[in-house]
């Protein structure tokens, strides 16, 4: 999977620095999710700022208002930010989505979350990691509620999650008026089982274009076309 560090072209990420670790899930949502007429951009569990960074980088006239509730996230993102060549279109706020949500008056014509997914099960040792990996402060079911209330009339919605949760995401979007346009099935190796899905949500009535995705060959650190295709432009050798 992807080395120690992110180098792109345009910034560097390395892993030392960063809060959070920088994960493939948060790559592929990066890559993944459509920036097109996306002025106004929200970026909810930042972490260390990844795709928030990626996605100003992917579109220049966006603005991106990233937000965290984890202190340590919100510093080493600012810092990042601040590192990067977009500090003037990227925002930083430590805040919960729900206190958010009641107090912007914005709508926004994207909205992506790397939200926390594990629901029962053993915590991390550490606050922070548990907060980021867990769904007690931020239940997959108050994520959707709250950004559909932030959600521009005509805005996506675009998230990750392993495929049981991403199923079930589906079925509450579904009973809340979104509709699930995209729906890309992500495989680690070509023979190895589905681990992820890559969402993407609207208001508008439609069918849904499924797809799937191979990150890797069956050799380590050899990777398929369509990802090398997909992410490019952010990696310096892929």
């Amino acid at each position: 999977m992807p080395k120690p560090y992110f180098q792109f072209k345009q910034f560097t990420i390395f892993h030392d620095k960063c809060a959070m670790k920088v994960g493939i899930d948060a790559v592929l949502l990066g890559v993944w999710a459509s920036v097109d007429k996306a002025k106004e951009i929200l970026d909810i569990g930042t972490g260390s700022g990844l795709i928030a960074l990626m996605l100003a980088q992917r579109n220049p006239n966006s603005f991106v208002d990233a937000i965290d509730i984890d202190t340590n996230a919100i510093l080493q993102a600012t810092e990042n930010v601040n590192q990067s060549p977009w500090p003037n279109r990227i925002s930083m706020q430590q805040i919960s989505l729900q206190q958010f949500a009641l107090t912007s008056k914005k709508r926004y014509d994207l909205i992506v979350s790397n939200p926390p997914y594990f629901i029962n099960s053993l915590k991390a040792p550490s606050e922070s990691r548990t907060n980021a990996r867990h769904t007690e402060l931020l239940t997959h079911e108050e994520l959707i509620e709250n950004a559909i209330k932030l959600l521009h009339p005509e805005g996506r919605i675009c998230i990750i999650l392993p495929v049981n949760e991403g199923m079930e995401c589906i079925d509450f979007t579904l009973k809340n008026g979104l509709t699930c346009s995209k729906r890309v099935v992500i495989f680690p190796k070509p023979t190895a089982g589905a681990k992820r899905l890559l969402l993407e949500f609207c208001l508008q009535k439609g069918q849904t274009d499924v797809s799937e995705l191979v990150i890797e060959s069956e050799e380590r650190h050899h990777y398929s076309p369509e990802f090398t295709e997909l992410a490019k432009n952010f990696y310096l050798k892929l």
